[in-house]
């Protein structure tokens, strides 16, 4: 489901923007959703990505260490 908006932009960004998208062959409107998409799936990876993440660290690394049985074990020569 699609919605429209209004948009206040400052004339000469108009006039910028309605050259851009006449360069890609896209309306105005086209361009500005495009552009918005892109933000909003962007973010939505960071997102997913930092959970992800986040989720490893509390797991942790197995590095194969094992704990001395004593402190004399940890000083033998």
């Amino acid at each position: 489901m699609k919605t429209k908006i209004t948009l206040n932009l400052d004339a000469d960004v108009l006039r910028e923007a309605r050259k851009l998208a006449a360069a890609k062959g896209l309306s105005v409107s086209a361009l500005l959703a495009a552009k918005l998409d892109e933000i909003v799936r962007q973010r939505k990876g960071y997102h997913r990505a930092r959970k992800r993440a986040l989720v490893r660290l509390g797991k942790g690394l197995n590095l194969g260490w094992t704990r001395p049985r004593s402190r004399d074990e940890l000083h033998a020569r």
